[in-house]
């Protein structure tokens, strides 16, 4: 524990992605296999599930620091942070643990989980007793659940290759399914993942799915990518990015996450799918129609951990699928492009499955022409096109040096509106106001009220936070704990990718992924947009 506790130091004290890659290095060359196992497992992404409810975290903290409930609120305040408050908060340890990373995991945080509360009192009282500062930080975070570090899957997998002298994508494949959860790091997991590669690896993998490959959004006139007919387009879908892997007589399913989500699309694991096939698509509801159902309906499949038969029924889900990776057992990754997708056709037509769809060329005669149907997007219900190289190669996350894919996106939905409550942030931003509550008019002219229908914390600049910040301790109407609601004041133009009807929100309306595009100082509070207004914008998500 003390050692990965370093290690989370190091990473979080410095932005030096040469210094993290050095840091990681370090610790994979001389950490014990079970505790390596561990932290590839948290720092490629692995979620710890919460062990201890944060109420009880908070109680106990306060219990055994001494403090009155208000003075430890006061703290966390400032702070911003519960693991970083509580480090801080405890009095010194009175001995030392050697205990490692895996011993902590599995024989003392993982046994708390559904623990009676005077188990875990204790439990809690004599971890902190024998932990420093950064240990105890560390410990809040993984019992929590709130583990973070600013490194990136691809950083892991480069320190993981240097170590091992193993190519960095073989790594990358290796770790494929690492962080689903649902079988525990172990030592000779980790010493697999940094063995000399074999003749025979692709044979070993089981239901392991490839790295997914990435696309760049693309930001420049489609022009500049030359020759029309050196690419593929194909409509950008909203759904769930996936691959199905069929090997050993089963299907497996998979996020892009990384996730195996199987389970939650039957239809899609009772595939009747070739020996040796993995396929990459898109999950999507359908109905029958010529457009996908929006992302709302295949949420409600993702939410439910217990499908209905009559879910089933309304809410179909189908895989639109849109590269080969796999066939008869054959990696097809390196082939281009354009051989990957006449095998794909070929496959996808002779199965004839209606839960397998084949996700359809988009043609034109020019970049021209292509932009007015991209123009069309929203009414098909897509998200813009995809651009792929017809000679690119299947490359590993988002990569161009195998080839490259591009996410050619139409702009979004946006709407003017005023922002009427902020909290503080979290870390480095814990003593700024960035998490915004934002609303648009409602109601007659003579009795129009502000509803809230958003909260964005994305898309300003630190400059724009700090004045923004400042405008809100000026016209501070209200305190609720770490919320406070202001004066109206400022418009901002939220832009958001859907939008659809909901009964859990005050305003009817709920939006996906609301994010600040700019401040609107050449707009009044009267000037900002209508509940109407946004009502209006579901005709075009329908």
């Amino acid at each position: 524990m003390r050692e990965f506790a370093r290690l989370y130091a190091e990473l979080d004290e410095t932005t030096s992605t040469s210094r993290k890659l050095d840091a990681l290095q370090a610790f994979f060359a001389s950490a014990a296999p079970e505790n390596a196992a561990w932290a590839v497992y948290f720092l490629a992404g692995g979620k710890p599930r919460q062990a201890v409810p944060v109420k009880l975290l908070r109680q106990y903290a306060t219990e055994f620091a001494g403090l009155d409930e208000w003075l430890f609120d006061e703290c966390y305040h400032a702070v911003g942070d519960l693991a970083e408050t509580i480090a801080h908060i405890l009095p010194a340890p009175s001995r030392r643990s050697d205990a490692g990373l895996a011993e902590w995991v599995e024989q003392r945080i993982a046994p708390l989980r559904g623990a009676a509360p005077e188990t875990i009192r204790e439990a809690l009282f004599r971890y902190w007793d024998e932990l420093e500062t950064r240990e105890r930080f560390l410990l809040s975070k993984l019992i929590g659940g709130g583990f973070r570090v600013g490194v990136s899957r691809l950083l892991v997998t480069r320190a993981l290759s240097a170590i091992a002298a193993v190519d960095g994508k073989v790594i990358a494949q290796r770790l494929m399914g690492w962080t689903d959860g649902r079988v525990s790091p172990t030592a000779q997991g980790f010493l697999q993942l940094v063995s000399a590669q074999s003749a025979d690896e692709h044979a070993q993998r089981g239901g392991q799915p490839y790295p997914f490959f990435l696309a760049h959004q693309l930001q420049a006139a489609p022009e500049s990518l030359g020759a029309l007919e050196d690419w593929q387009a194909e409509w950008k879908y909203d759904g769930m990015r996936a691959q199905l892997v069929c090997r050993e007589g089963k299907n497996w399913l998979w996020s892009r996450g990384e996730e195996l989500i199987t389970d939650r699309f039957p239809e899609l694991a009772a595939l009747a799918l070739p020996e040796g096939t993995v396929i990459d698509g898109e999950i999507l509801v359908w109905r029958g129609a010529d457009a996908p159902a929006p992302f709302a309906d295949l949420q409600k499949r993702i939410a439910r951990k217990t499908l209905s038969a009559r879910m089933l029924g309304e809410l179909p889900a189908v895989l639109v699928a849109y590269d080969l990776l796999e066939q008869d057992g054959a990696d097809l990754r390196a082939l281009p492009q354009r051989e990957r997708r006449a095998m794909l056709e070929g496959l996808v037509a002779a199965l004839a499955l209606p839960a397998l769809r084949l996700s359809p060329l988009v043609q034109a005669q020019s970049w021209e022409q292509l932009a007015g149907i991209r123009a069309e997007s929203r009414a098909r219900g897509v998200e813009g096109l995809m651009l792929k190289a017809a000679s690119a190669q299947y490359g590993v996350g988002r990569t161009k040096d195998v080839g490259t894919w591009w996410k050619w996106k139409i702009d979004p939905y946006s709407v003017d509106a005023v922002l009427i409550y902020a909290q503080a942030g979290h870390g480095r931003r814990a003593s700024l106001y960035t998490d915004y509550t934002f609303a648009v008019w409602d109601g007659e002219e003579d009795g129009r009220q502000l509803v809230p229908f958003a909260k964005a914390y994305s898309g300003l600049t630190d400059a724009e936070i700090a004045q923004v910040d400042n405008a809100i301790r000026r016209t501070t109407i209200e305190k609720f704990g770490p919320v406070r609601s202001v004066k109206p004041s400022m418009v901002f133009e939220i832009g958001f990718e859907g939008i659809a009807l909901s009964p859990r929100h005050k305003s009817g309306i709920a939006v996906r992924f609301p994010r600040i595009l700019r401040r609107r100082d050449d707009k009044t509070v009267e000037d900002a947009d209508t509940l109407e207004t946004l009502k209006g914008l579901l005709a075009g998500a329908a």
